[in-house]
């Protein structure tokens, strides 16, 4: 993922470590110097790293029972890392809610119950956050009028996830209708695909592309 103008390599799941692979032609035209990688017990994967104007939000596991769970992908050593990294950004954690059995009551990623959205506007779903307070600060920052609040079927189906190509136009899968319809409302432009299957791995379309530079 990409933070500024430093492209950080995931410190993944050793099953999923090979995927670096596939992006190596474009890893090769990076300067060396912008490349950055995480100390190996720093877990950390894209979907949990949102930056936002002086923010970067992260969501993490606090649980002492970390190991335990192969849903848990950033932990707070990764967390603490990233604020050495970027001293001059205020990296704001949230505790997400795990399960490695019951997928609808499963945060894989921050970006599975939460997502900023152009100027100002969120998707959120209550239930993916561990601790109400950080919930509520995303409430309280965005304001509530400006959040849109998704089921828990709407969670399981990734209607988070969706991707942001400017501050007025969004992709997003076309069965979202409830949200696609209050995207229209707040004035974004929705280019609708279908993409539903894919979200049967836990991701979407924010999952399936990577951003190298952002205005």
């Amino acid at each position: 993922f990409v933070i500024g103008d430093k492209f950080i390599i995931a410190n993944i799941l050793e099953d999923r470590s090979k995927e670096i692979e596939a992006i190596e032609h474009v890893i090769n035209q990076i300067d060396p110097s912008k490349i950055i990688e995480f100390p190996e017990n720093a877990h950390i994967e894209g979907g949990d790293v949102m930056p936002w104007g002086d923010y970067i939000f992260v969501g993490a596991y606090y649980g002492n029972d970390y190991p335990s769970f192969i849903t848990a992908r950033t932990n707070m050593k990764a967390v603490k890392h990233l604020q050495k990294l970027f001293p001059h950004k205020k990296v704001k954690s949230f505790n997400l809610r795990k399960s490695n059995t019951v997928a609808d009551e499963n945060a894989l990623h921050l970006d599975c119950c939460f997502q900023p959205l152009g100027r100002g506007k969120a998707i959120i779903h209550k239930e993916g956050f561990l601790i109400e307070e950080e919930y509520q600060w995303l409430i309280d920052f965005f304001g509530e009028e400006n959040c849109f609040h998704i089921t828990k079927n709407e969670m399981y189906n990734m209607n988070s996830n969706i991707f942001s190509i400017s501050p007025d136009v969004v992709i997003s899968e076309r069965n979202f209708t409830r949200l696609n319809a209050w995207l229209r409302e707040q004035g974004f432009t929705v280019e609708e695909v279908p993409y539903a299957e894919i979200s049967k791995q836990e991701g979407l379309l924010r999952c399936t592309t990577m951003p190298l530079v952002r205005d």
